[in-house]
């Protein structure tokens, strides 16, 4: 029996022996291994990438100047199956720090060994290069141990006797001089370069300021343009919009009127039905009544009427006898006055001026009386007079004034009755 063991793609699993003495040897990443119990042997190695930090102190260059470097290299161990075995061949139970201290050497030895060939200007200006020697040199020697060298890089280049920094110096000195000349070159160039410029940017912006001003133009006078076509497609489709709700309008009033006349044409019906029924209604509790009503109605006004005509009848037949002995009466009254008055007429025609006179006597009574009606309604009569004899001489002028006023309205002299005429002569 045995085991199944599973590996990542960070580590190789060594699985190692066999049954009958068998030396062979699985290597696998990122995978599993079958391995039996007490005749097989599992064994990991790391196959993560390892920064080694290289520092080489005091080491002379080939012009004898002690300089101090410090380079960072990434290795790891290769995965194909050769270069693999020989790595765990020599790492194989050893740790990470053991596999970086063995690389740590290998890469310091080479990185003595080229500073010695180079000078610090070259070291110092050409790291990359430097960099690149390095690797070069040790990848094989690493590479024996199937490591690769994935980057090294130089970190760090300094000394203790001020070499690179006089170095800096001079060469600063020199660096500021040509930029002195370079700065005094580069504003002379600069001046005269910016007029030319200048005069090119005013040139530029006049033809850029006409050409705005022309584009500004066109872009009016097409946006006016445009404008006028919007306004004039908006007011076709207002009135278009105006036009088709008018005609929904129509649509929905055209509806609305039908719905209405079949409404009134229903409420019609109805109010038939209900004209036939309050007619019905009417027949039964008012117009039958009221012609049975109205039948003994006429029954009795019949009845009052012939009343009334025989009443009238009696009535007129009682005014007629009234009036035919009233006027009997008036006709017997009639003909006594003529007798009286042809009588009359006869006494005064035979008795002539003294018939006359004696209807003149019976009739001035009577004008007297009349004369006199306004005095009735007179209380008291006084007469201012101091002469008594004067009041009676006025009654007797009077009275001699009476005959002629009598005579001036009758025609009759009453002078010639001998009493009258006895008095007015004594008063004469």
């Amino acid at each position: 029996m045995g085991n199944c063991h599973t590996v990542g793609p960070n580590e190789a699993l060594v699985v190692s022996g066999g049954c009958c003495g068998s030396d062979y040897k699985q290597y696998v990443f990122g995978g599993w291994a079958w391995a039996w119990w007490c005749i097989s042997d599992t064994q990991r190695l790391s196959l993560e990438v390892m920064t080694i930090l290289c520092r080489c102190e005091n080491i002379e260059t080939s012009e004898g100047v002690p300089l101090f470097v410090t380079g960072v290299a990434q290795v790891k161990i290769m995965t194909e199956k050769e270069l693999l075995a020989v790595a765990c061949e020599q790492f194989l139970g050893k740790n990470v720090q053991d596999i970086k201290n063995v690389v740590l050497q290998t890469l310091e030895g080479h990185l003595r060994s080229i500073l010695g060939t180079l000078t610090v200007e070259q070291i110092y200006q050409d790291r990359d290069q430097f960099a690149k020697l390095v690797r070069e040199v040790a990848a094989p020697d690493v590479g024996r141990m199937g490591i690769e060298i994935l980057s090294f890089t130089i970190k760090d280049v300094y000394d203790k006797v001020d070499y690179l920094s006089s170095l800096g110096k001079t060469q600063t000195a020199v660096v500021q001089r040509d930029a002195d000349i370079g700065v005094a070159e580069a504003e002379r160039d600069a001046g005269i370069r910016e007029a030319e410029c200048k005069k090119e940017m005013l040139d530029v912006k006049f033809m850029a300021d006409t050409k705005i001003a022309d584009s500004k133009r066109a872009f009016e006078l097409q946006k006016s343009a445009f404008s006028e076509e919007v306004n004039i497609k908006t007011a076709e489709a207002q009135l278009a919009y105006e036009l088709q709700g008018a005609r929904e309008q129509q649509k929905i009033r055209q509806e609305e009127i039908e719905i209405e006349i079949v409404q009134r044409k229903k409420q019609i019906a109805v109010e038939a039905q209900e004209i036939l029924r309050v007619d019905k209604e009417l027949i039964a509790t008012v117009r039958r009544p009221a012609e049975a009503e109205a039948h003994r109605i006429q029954q009795i006004a019949e009845g009052e009427k012939v009343k009334q005509v025989l009443l009238a009848q009696a009535e007129a037949e009682k005014i007629r006898k009234i009036g035919e002995a009233e006027a009997a009466v008036i006709e017997a009254m009639g003909k006594a006055e003529a007798e009286r008055m042809k009588l009359k007429a006869e006494a005064y025609q035979k008795y002539g001026d003294a018939a006359k006179m004696a209807l003149v006597l019976e009739t001035l009574p009577e004008i007297a009386a009349k004369i006199a009606a306004p005095l009735t309604k007179v209380d008291e009569i006084v007469i201012l007079s101091g002469d008594n004899s004067k009041v009676t001489s006025e009654v007797n002028r009077l009275l001699a004034e009476l005959p002629a006023s009598v005579h001036a309205l009758t025609g009759v002299d009453l002078t010639q009755i001998p009493l009258i005429k006895k008095a007015t002569s004594a008063q004469v």
